[in-house]
């Protein structure tokens, strides 16, 4: 486990022992916490003090973007991108958050992107109060889903102008490994941003006004994001439907081809038999002239009966 303090007063930020800082009353204090375990858990009740109803959201392995007023604060689950490598179901890193007037508790279990570009904005004076750090994470986050979600519909985009039937399997692969990552981006995008406005809406004097306009324009920008993976969503599932279009359309074409070889050479192979088999009476048996003039009736036979489906359109279609 390891543990961050940072005090902010009079626009400059100090980074000090977090056991110090939870003593600290002028300012603002952030306490930030990254580990799994027990160890965070003692560590937030021994030297923290936090009620046990704040540590469990806090330390929660499970969890989801929410937003719930506990108290005098409010605890805030949001999820971003991660240096930890995660899994295609769950591909997006929790960071919880229990702010209060002056204090901000947060606690990271894997390694959260966003979590630097935070930092770099607290130490250059740009976070003054518990709002601005809630909104400066969420707009860290936004900012660096936003190009990935754009990514995702370039992909689609990319994958509908050249749809062709000899690359099909290739493209399915492209577009099924779209839409699952558009799946899994969804399931937290949605709830983070209701998340984003119902924290904008919570009463309270530790959110300035400005922190409440900040919280809409990132909750609209989640929301946007939110739509455009519902879009990018179906419109995989339709270039899907479409390659499996196209598979079948191919399949169709070869069993005619392969139906037209069978019928061009099933009279042959029965006239042939015919001819060839083992008994007195075969007609001109003895004639030199005869297996030229067989071969010469196969050829007429197979030029008309291929004649006869180019008429009918069964080739050159």
């Amino acid at each position: 486990m390891t543990c961050r303090a940072w005090h902010i007063a009079g626009g400059r930020a100090t980074l000090v022992d977090p056991l110090a800082a939870v003593d600290t009353t002028d300012g603002f204090t952030w306490i930030h916490l990254h580990g799994e375990g027990d160890m965070v858990a003692a560590w937030l009740r021994d030297h923290a003090h936090l009620p046990e109803y704040v540590i469990d959201p806090l330390t929660a392995v499970e969890t989801r973007p929410r937003c719930d007023a506990i108290g005098k604060g409010a605890f805030v689950n949001l999820r971003g991108l991660s240096d930890d490598l995660l899994t295609s179901s769950d591909p997006l890193a929790s960071v919880r958050l229990y702010a209060s007037a002056g204090r901000v508790h947060s606690v990271t279990r894997r390694k959260l992107t966003a979590f630097h570009t935070v930092v770099d904005r607290v130490e250059a004076g740009d976070v003054a109060d518990p709002g601005d750090l809630i909104v400066a994470f969420a707009s860290a986050i936004t900012e660096e889903l936003d190009p990935l979600i754009a990514d995702l519909g370039d992909t689609l985009d990319e994958c509908e102008e050249a749809l062709d039937p000899t690359r099909i399997f290739e493209q399915r692969r492209a577009v099924t490994h779209t839409r699952v990552r558009a799946i899994g981006y969804r399931r937290f995008l949605v709830p983070q941003r209701s998340a984003l406005e119902k924290l904008g809406s919570l009463p309270g004097d530790w959110l300035q006004q400005d922190d409440r306009l900040h919280l809409a324009a990132a909750a609209d920008r989640a929301a946007r994001m939110a739509e455009e993976v519902d879009s990018i969503r179906e419109r995989a599932a339709l270039i899907h439907e479409t390659l499996t279009d196209l598979r079948a359309e191919q399949l169709d074409q070869r069993s005619l081809q392969i139906a037209i070889v069978a019928m061009v050479f099933l009279p042959l192979t029965f006239l042939t038999g015919l001819l060839g088999m083992n008994v007195k009476g075969i007609p001109f048996a003895d004639e030199p002239w005869a297996f030229a003039a067989v071969v010469g009736l196969c050829v007429a036979m197979s030029a008309g009966i291929v004649a006869w489906f180019v008429r009918k359109h069964w080739i050159g279609r």
